[in-house]
């Protein structure tokens, strides 16, 4: 058994339905699955601040955008200066890759991954109604790319990708991965991080066989896989009642790993409780 600490450790207002999380110089960047836009808490000042990804002459709703309408943003990962947020593919509107510079809150031309993802499902066997991409890694030119197996065959999976995300044209591997149960349900990727030569990765359980509907929360558990062998090396369940949907490094010592995790409670509360999850090395 890995031996863990779970705690709830601030709660911001002004952000709901928090589904991944970047943290670096006391600022925590976090990505709403159903909102427009990049959050930005300072947490020392406890300062919310908010950066709109959609072009000045956008007119819809940049918060609490209606579910057939919402680029999905499921994850967040950083490469040098800037922060890329990869939409989850489970609808044709939400296969678009958002990139910003995180130091000047430029943000770029967005990218199409519709064929990306077209090629990972081919590549990977996975169709499209069980593709859902929850959890993106970057490392220099090699990038991670998990889906959640949450659809009917239940199929989590890891994409190693190497090569240019902006051509989107990459060497492609794919590993299907094992994950147990919680509570009778299927456990399925929702985000993950690299630390050294691991990826920590979180999985949720939902009671529901549908990459686009919601189910009935059964937990979230913890687990590592090795980035040479991609073996899954261990999971530990850390809560029966939390869908965590995004993970952080926070602190690492000689003896532990602190993590920030957020969660999504999959409604329209303008509020996040950010958790930190102490686990030994």
């Amino acid at each position: 058994m890995q031996k863990f600490h779970l705690e709830l450790l601030f709660r911001i207002i002004g952000i709901g339905s928090a589904s991944g999380l970047f943290f670096n110089n006391d600022s925590l960047y976090l990505i709403s699955d159903n909102s427009h836009m990049l959050y930005q808490y300072n947490i020392t000042d406890k300062k919310l601040e908010k950066i709109s990804l959609k072009a000045k002459d956008y007119t819809g709703p940049l918060e609490n955008v209606p579910k057939k309408d919402k680029a999905d943003y499921e994850s967040i990962t950083a490469k040098d200066d800037q922060l890329y947020l990869f939409g989850s593919g489970s609808t044709e509107i939400r296969n678009t890759i958002t990139h910003l510079n995180y130091k000047t809150g430029l943000v770029y031309p967005k990218i199409d991954a519709t064929d990306l993802y077209l090629v990972m499902q081919s590549f990977g066997e996975i169709t499209p109604d069980n593709f859902n991409v929850e959890a993106v890694v970057n490392d220099g030119d090699t990038w991670y790319l998990f889906n959640r197996g949450n659809g009917p065959k239940g199929q989590n999976g890891v994409f190693t990708l190497d090569g240019d995300i902006a051509d989107t044209a990459f060497q492609i591997i794919y590993n299907e991965v094992k994950l147990p149960k919680i509570n009778g349900a299927q456990a399925s990727f929702t985000d993950a991080v690299k630390i050294g030569e691991k990826l920590y990765f979180i999985a949720a359980a939902e009671k529901t066989t549908s990459t686009y509907k919601d189910g009935e929360v059964a937990g979230t558990l913890i687990g590592r896989i090795d980035i040479e062998s991609m073996e899954l090396e261990f999971t530990e369940v850390i809560s029966l009642k939390n869908k965590f949907e995004g993970i952080t490094l926070y602190k690492e010592t000689d003896k532990a790993l602190e993590f920030l995790l957020c969660e999504d409670t999959d409604n329209d509360a303008k509020q996040s409780d950010i958790f930190k999850l102490t686990i030994d090395k």
